[in-house]
């Protein structure tokens, strides 16, 4: 039998004489240390997936939940095939920035009162039009009623290769930082009909030249800081001239006064699903290589390198600048 471990006599919850909404990273933070633990537990909460050793020695098992809610992740009207697509991709997203291959997932429906049959089917149409793609087996979950609102949650099982799951804690000092695809202006659909990256995913970890990895789902400037943190509070300097602009963004750039830059979209609109890969500087042109020959139609793209110094910085033709932009993060106040 493992041996359950729990730090929640060692870190209770600090008093408070009134309630202090928090972000929802700092959230996280104060959760993490109070969560129980066992002897299955390889890496915990705090990486794109949980890993677990589950004793087949051969491979160890990933596993991912996500949720997406009517009125923040979609709307009303959207039709319920984008919604499939989206609250499984998201899962599907996670298990490729660990390099893993997925297999099975539960699915939780939130339904309100007056729901439409017709809208759950579509909802299931997209989801497995996904989950055949990538083999993954939806094998069951659990339906409960909501009060107004549509609500799914995926819980997603994958699998890799014993110690071979590509963390986000591995990148140094002096590091190559790429990403997959294009970025920003996911808002224009996207969000919604996004392709995970686990062909990628997989085949980036397989080459061994990858030091870390996370996916994009909160922004750069938003989640580059969560692997930064986990690699000992390394720092990052971006190039703006090669960050990989999308169409998207480009357009909404010039569709009024109000529009962002399309640099800033690429920075801070999250929900991109793209992969954000960090390699040792001397492989940088043979991952390049390799990868053009193996996705020839999918750009991969270095933007910048690891530093020893934290903090993020934007290099671009006024010089080098801390970066100021944030990434999308629930309960923060605008």
């Amino acid at each position: 039998m493992p041996v359950l471990q729990t730090n929640l006599a060692v870190h209770p919850r600090p008093k408070s004489t009134k309630v202090r909404p928090v972000t929802e990273f700092e959230l996280i933070a104060q959760l993490k240390p109070g969560l129980t633990t066992n002897d299955f537990v390889v890496v915990g909460a705090g990486d794109d997936c949980a890993v677990l050793e589950l004793g087949s020695g051969i491979n160890q098992t990933l596993l991912k939940t996500d949720a997406v809610v009517e009125g923040i992740h979609f709307t009303r009207d959207t039709a319920p095939e984008r919604i499939g697509n989206k609250a499984l991709g998201r899962c599907l997203s996670d298990i490729a920035a660990m390099g893993g291959r997925p297999i099975a997932a539960l699915i939780t429906l939130c339904l309100p009162k007056n729901y439409d049959p017709d809208r759950v089917f579509g909802l299931y149409r997209g989801m497995n039009r996904l989950a055949a793609r990538y083999q993954v087996a939806i094998v069951g979950g659990e339906t409960t009623t909501s009060p107004d609102t549509f609500i799914v949650s995926v819980t997603l099982l994958g699998s890799v290769p014993s110690g071979a799951a590509v963390l986000r804690s591995g990148a140094r000092s002096g590091d190559a930082i790429f990403v997959t695809g294009e970025l920003g202006g996911s808002i224009e659909g996207k969000h919604l009909d996004f392709e995970p990256r686990v062909l990628e995913g997989a085949w980036l970890a397989q080459t061994g030249l990858i030091h870390a990895m996370m996916d994009l789902s909160d922004g750069l400037a938003g989640d580059l800081p969560h692997l930064l943190t986990a690699s000992g509070g390394l720092g990052a300097e971006l190039h703006a001239s090669a960050i990989p602009l999308s169409h998207a963004a480009k357009v909404r750039a010039k569709s009024g006064d109000l529009a962002k830059p399309a640099l800033a979209s690429a920075l801070t609109d999250g929900e991109d699903f793209e992969l954000l890969v960090v390699v040792p500087s001397r492989n940088a042109v043979q991952l390049l290589d390799q990868w053009k020959a193996r996705f020839p139609t999918t750009r991969l793209s270095c933007i910048g390198r690891i530093t020893e110094q934290p903090g993020i910085k934007l290099r671009d033709a006024r010089g080098v600048r801390l970066l100021a932009a944030r990434g999308y993060e629930h309960f923060r106040e605008e």
